[in-house]
């Protein structure tokens, strides 16, 4: 098991003369006493050391193996203090090795295994650096409350990293707290590295979202040199830094009021290099204090953010309107371009007059929840498109 700083914990291990190994190994094998994550080491004094399950290995097997499996063998308890990972244990799917780790580990402290423990094991998880971020459903079984907080050592262990912890259900307290318990490590700040850009973030205070990385390549991509941009749904600036830091934009206008997320954000806009080009607005952005400022409005909020239009129609610039960027779960049409009658790419280009309203559509049924309430695209033929043009 690793320690705080990293490093592996000593194995227990029993050394033995090089002739009696293989009788060594048989017995432990039968008794399943045998660590088979760890290679079997020569000694410098030329003993063999076979790593063993457990803290020490009980007296009565000590003596069988010198009285009755090999009689005359030299038997010493010792320990492998940079214990080498066997070459099994190293090439294992990381789900095999989490099994294999745990149910030894289990049963070597007296705890009969059974398919409801393994089927309570995690399949998928996050990782985040030295943090690993589980699921709710993992680990529900009452038989691994009794063997807390060492259960996390090896958890950890198996699948190399420092920090656990697991997720629950998000709360639906507005800001989309997630509800996550650090099960092993003292902090649970994590950094995450997206397109050349680090965001910084506590995951037990907020959420990363991974399924946004199109969208994010996409924002980053725009030429948006001299336009100044309102992110309503900022979060920890998951498209507030995209336009800062590739984009080019010339000043956002952040909102959020998730305390988390800002404490984020403003970490995130200081480690980016972009912080005197951002003005975070603490709060509800329904009591905004702004209009009349954007080139740009971004409200990357889902499953909808109607509720943020009318906001992002006031914080426009009145004399030349602007583009909003607007994310909302809607049908999609595979193989169909549909555009309004009458317009084409050259409008799209030369018509400095309109909103652009464009939409980035995802698939029905999409998992993530903003707390507000779902609108029925059917209901809105407009979304059919994903093109609108309106006149400011």
């Amino acid at each position: 098991m690793p320690r705080e700083d990293g490093k592996p914990v000593a194995v227990v291990a029993v050394a033995t003369e090089p002739r009696f190994t293989q009788r060594y190994r048989e017995y432990l094998e039968k008794q399943k006493l045998l660590d088979r994550r760890h290679r079997v080491e020569k000694m410098p004094d030329g003993t063999v050391a076979l790593p063993v399950l457990g803290e020490t290995l009980p007296e009565q097997h000590l003596r069988e193996l010198t009285d009755r499996v090999a009689p005359g063998s030299t038997c010493v308890l010792t320990q492998l203090l940079q214990p080498v990972p066997s070459k099994k244990t190293r090439s294992r799917a990381p789900a095999q090795r989490l099994c294999l780790q745990v149910r030894r580990w289990v049963e070597a402290r007296g705890v009969a295994w059974s398919a409801e423990l393994e089927a309570d094991l995690p399949r998928s998880w996050q990782r985040h650096g030295d943090l690993l971020l589980l699921s709710e459903e993992c680990f529900q079984a009452k038989q691994w409350g009794n063997l807390e907080p060492e259960l996390w050592d090896t958890v950890a262990s198996a699948l190399g990293v420092q920090r656990l912890a697991k997720r629950g259900r998000v709360l639906p307290d507005g800001t989309r707290t997630p509800a996550v318990t650090l099960l092993l490590g003292d902090h649970g700040w994590v950094e995450h590295v997206d397109n050349g850009i680090r965001y910084k973030f506590d995951v037990t205070r907020c959420m990363f979202s991974f399924g946004n990385i199109t969208e994010k390549l996409r924002v980053a991509s725009l030429s948006c040199a001299g336009e100044v941009l309102v992110d309503l749904y900022a979060g920890i600036g998951y498209f507030t830094l995209p336009f800062l830091v590739h984009a080019g934009a010339a000043f956002v206008h952040a909102c959020e009021w998730n305390p988390h997320a800002v404490a984020a954000l403003r970490k995130n806009l200081e480690i980016n290099g972009v912080a005197d080009r951002c003005q975070i607005h603490f709060g509800d952005n329904r009591v905004l204090k702004l209009s009349n400022v954007a080139d740009r409005v971004n409200l990357g909020l889902i499953p909808s953010s109607e509720e943020g239009w009318p906001i992002a129609c006031r914080v426009l610039r009145q004399d030349a309107g602007g583009i909003l960027h607007i994310h909302q779960n809607v049908d999609s049409f595979p193989g169909k371009r549909l555009q309004p009658p009458g317009s084409s790419e050259m409008e799209k280009e030369h018509c400095p007059y309109s909103q652009q309203i464009i939409t980035n559509q995802e698939e029905k049924g999409a998992t993530r929840d903003s707390g507000r309430k779902v609108l029925s695209p059917d209901a809105k033929p407009e979304w059919q498109s994903p093109f609108r043009y309106f006149r400011p």
